[in-house]
């Protein structure tokens, strides 16, 4: 079980949280001058006065870092509040629930302090989680102000223990114990020696993984010791009490399932997919320059700008495919059969992405899908067209369709299709790939690399069993171990 130690500044402080279970009040003299403390399994609750730019709150946390402790906060949150224009920003994500918190208010201003993401009024407790997930920071005093009837942020500003009234320290201290034992949660049990959130969005229309595959991960992960709880994007700040993250969720460059990647990097937990797979596979542009420039046979195509618009032509024959850099589940792809298609496509594509790529159109019955994992096949699945369709999802269907999917054992398929598959995923990473793959005239043409490849039950697992369930838990215990 990971001992939480409380670093404060001065020894006055240290009979404060005494009774506190499960923890430990030591000063920030003691944490940097001991050596005893660069053990690994250890984590921080850094309530030093200031986080200043070398001040002794700053090296608490910058040593923290160093000795691969999981500290909350971090230095970038230290540094990032000190923008307070950085908060705000991401603040507009949630304009929605500001407005709604505020909604029964006829004040102009609203001022009120976060306890490690809780405060007194009940009706800005979202809120209130909202902030800590944004700034990481335990003590905030938060500021919004209305102007012309809607409500925006003023100031978001960190707070020290020694701001805090006796009452608000006696608010603070039972915020802290509360936080505490909901990261422990998944530490509760002596008999599981590892944590680990899996991230799911419950309104994601094609999640890579359904409900029973979910639970065969949580069954076989069990057996192997871990404490599982499904986690979503508004667990960010929760990321530091599991020793492992499995994102379950589509992913994106530009999105939470990114940044949930970062973050677990940085604080030494084993994720997958990491952020490098994630930024490589989710653009189309960039898998067809790694993928040709390093000898792997995909279809014809060209990588087409915006500014080429208006004088592009095809330069191989039509029909073909104009694919967005970022789509995914055969959305974002569209079909054109001659050169006023292409153009009309081109304009339409181009009000969201600078570039595009156009690919042949290669017909086949089905596309091939081998699952890879550090380098070795995990599962080999035959997508098919959906019905009367050119693609696997035809979404152009009400509530979209999918052709039907065969599973073969690995020693079923030809070694060819097996080696080229593991070669491009090699390209990205050591993470969990699906690697799609054309078969024409007996050749084999890598069409893309997914980061976070589809794994259902009774499709991905159907030759297999609890073979990928196993695997991929494996995969992760293994990787715990190696940086412990």
């Amino acid at each position: 079980m990971m001992l939480v130690y409380i670093v404060v500044e001065k020894k006055v402080e240290l009979s404060a949280f005494s009774d506190i279970q499960n923890t430990e009040t030591i000063t920030a003299k003691e944490y940097i001058e001991n050596e005893f403390f660069q053990q690994k399994k250890l984590s921080v609750i850094n309530l030093c006065d200031s986080y200043g730019y070398q001040s002794t709150g700053y090296y608490v946390s910058l040593l923290a870092e160093a000795r691969k402790h999981k500290v909350i906060p971090t230095v970038t949150a230290m540094q990032d509040i000190k923008t307070s224009t950085l908060i705000k920003t991401d603040l507009g994500d949630w304009d929605d629930l500001i407005q709604k918190s505020f909604q029964e208010t006829d004040q102009e201003k609203i001022e009120f302090n976060v306890y490690f993401g809780t405060c007194k009024e009940l009706s800005f407790l979202k809120l209130a989680l909202t902030l800590l997930n944004i700034s990481q920071l335990p003590l905030l005093k938060a500021v919004f102000v209305r102007k012309a009837g809607k409500w925006y942020p003023g100031t978001i500003r960190q707070l020290s223990i020694k701001d805090l009234t006796p009452e608000e320290f006696v608010d603070f201290k039972s915020s802290l114990a509360s936080f505490l034992k909901g990261k422990k949660l998944t530490l509760n049990y002596e008999r599981k020696k590892y944590s680990m959130g899996i991230l799911v969005n419950h309104e994601d229309q094609t999640p890579p993984s359904n409900a029973k595959a979910l639970n065969k991960f949580v069954k076989e992960a069990d057996k192997a010791g871990y404490s599982v709880e499904f986690i979503t994007k508004n667990d960010f700040a929760r990321l530091l009490s599991f020793d492992a993250v499995f994102v379950r969720e589509t992913t994106n460059v530009n999105h939470h399932t990114y940044r949930f990647a970062k973050k677990a990097e940085s604080e030494g937990i084993v994720v997958i997919d990491d952020s490098q797979s994630i930024l490589r596979c989710t653009n189309k542009v960039f898998l067809h320059e790694l993928l040709s420039s390093n000898g792997i046979p995909v279809p014809k195509a060209v990588v087409v700008h915006k500014s080429q618009n208006k004088s592009f032509k095809l330069p191989f024959e039509y029909p073909a495919v104009i694919k967005q850099p970022d789509g995914s589940f055969s959305k974002g792809v569209l079909k054109v059969n001659n050169h006023e298609e292409l153009k009309r496509s081109l304009k339409e594509m181009f009000q969201k992405s600078d570039l595009l790529i156009i690919q042949e159109f290669m017909p086949t019955d089905f596309d091939w899908r081998v699952g890879v994992l550090n380098g070795n096949p995990l599962y080999v699945c035959k997508y098919y067209m959906a019905r009367n369709h050119w693609q696997i999802y035809n979404w152009d269907k009400k509530k979209g369709q999918s052709g039907k999917s065969e599973t073969l054992n690995i020693e079923e398929v030809p070694k060819k299709l097996l080696n080229i598959a593991v070669k491009a995923s090699k390209l990205i990473g050591n993470g969990l790939y699906g690697v799609d793959v054309k078969q024409k005239d007996g050749k084999y043409f890598v069409i893309e690399i997914n980061d976070n490849p589809s794994i259902d039950a009774g499709v991905e697992d159907k030759a297999s069993k609890n073979f990928i369930y196993k695997s991929i838990v494996q995969e992760f215990t293994a990787r715990i171990k190696n940086i412990k």
